[in-house]
């Protein structure tokens, strides 16, 4: 398929949490794969400096391109008044970068900053594609679908907010390829864990999640957690020192930590999750057959956490909690019982049959990624000939 593709040219615009981050650097990191070590590969991210992406960028393996963008605040504030003037300062930037770097391709997998990267990118006549990972789309996405050559499709829920003019294609959501590659063992030393014990992982999302952290808090607190247990704690940076605090000397027993970059290790090292339900954390608690105690976050867009959560629930491979009465749960109560009580077996079984045999999406979306380029590259030709 890319035997005659000698260069490539990517921008990837996407960021401000990993929920919109992670698809693109996945899809980057397979799209590279696939081209081969002959194709000479020039591949740019855009993000701000707000968003995680800038908090990775010593990390990322890609060069990050900062722009000033920022989104309306739901409440009414002063802030509201610059969001006019960034977003015109940000399509200036976004022109910049694109003349400078001549891109095949523009890859825009949500956040605030593909807006403007995709918007002058089709104004400008480069092809443009979206990556939607929520079954209700993102401002982003129900903006800028009309201009895409594809957008692929987390949920096939999304269909009906997208304009059936629009090429869709429904490929799941694309997870890191070492995501699944981690090894227990490795794992429960890395975070000086019990391989005796089962451990309970408690994810909050890039950011954390303070109502999950205080409904856990609470639970320990009313009930000891049984010897046989331990947890594995993403508290996120705001609550990590509240956490510990209130542990005290048992947080010894546990491993807490703020957020980590081997999120093989982490998935490995866990027996089942209590998590949000955002679509990349659930892409990839599928992908590893982790089975879930899900409290979707009740503010999102759309509802769209709620939906992915049911989703999941109904075809047997989670438990939701409705987040409006996590005060009245004990969640790590519900969470012991659901491992006792085989419930968490099922649902591993249910994961694998689901997992096995099936294509990744980040295979799927690389590849049409690749044929797309090929094609942008022809048209091209065509067009200096033309003109010649």
């Amino acid at each position: 398929m890319t035997g005659h593709l000698k260069s490539l040219s990517l921008i990837f615009a996407g960021g401000g949490t990993g929920g919109h981050f992670f698809p693109a650097l996945a899809i980057a990191d397979r799209v590279c794969e696939l081209a081969g070590d002959k194709c000479e590969k020039k591949i740019t991210f855009v993000g701000t400096a707000r968003g995680i992406e800038y908090r990775l960028r010593d990390t990322l393996g890609y060069p990050l391109h900062v722009i000033n963008v920022r989104g309306l605040e739901r409440s009414l504030t002063l802030k509201n008044l610059a969001v006019p003037l960034l977003a015109l300062k940000s399509l200036w930037q976004a022109r910049t970068l694109l003349k400078k770097t001549i891109p095949d391709l523009v890859i825009g997998t949500g956040g605030y900053v593909s807006w403007p990267v995709l918007r002058m990118a089709e104004m400008m006549k480069i092809p443009v594609v979206l990556q939607e990972q929520n079954s209700y789309p993102g401002v982003a996405t129900r903006q800028l679908a009309q201009f895409a050559a594809r957008v692929y499709l987390g949920y096939d829920e999304a269909r009906e907010f997208i304009s059936n003019q629009v090429p869709l294609v429904l490929t799941g959501n694309p997870v890191r390829r070492g995501i699944t590659s981690g090894n227990r063992a490795q794992a429960l030393e890395h975070f000086k864990l019990d391989p005796s014990r089962k451990t309970i992982l408690i994810l909050g999302g890039s950011q954390g999640a303070r109502a999950i952290n205080e409904a856990v808090l609470k639970s320990l607190e009313s009930r000891p957690l049984p010897e046989s247990y331990q947890l594995l704690w993403q508290t996120g940076m705001n609550d990590y020192a509240e956490v510990t605090r209130r542990l005290g000397e048992s947080a010894n027993r546990h491993a807490i930590f703020l957020f980590e970059k081997r999120m093989d290790l982490v998935y490995a090292a866990a027996d089942m999750v209590i998590a949000r339900a955002g679509a990349i954390s659930l892409a990839e608690i599928e992908s590893v057959t982790l089975p879930a105690l899900l409290v979707p976050y009740p503010q999102a867009a759309g509802d769209h956490q709620r939906k992915n959560a049911h989703a999941s629930g109904s075809r047997g491979f989670a438990e939701v909690i409705d987040p409006n009465q996590l005060t009245g749960v004990d969640l790590l109560g519900t969470a012991v019982a659901m491992c006792s009580d085989g419930r968490v077996d099922a649902m591993r079984q249910r994961l694998r049959q689901h997992v096995a045999g099936r294509k990744p999406a980040v295979d799927v979306i690389a590849e049409d990624i690749l044929k797309l380029v090929i094609t942008a590259q022809e048209a091209r030709l065509d067009r200096s000939a033309i003109g010649s």
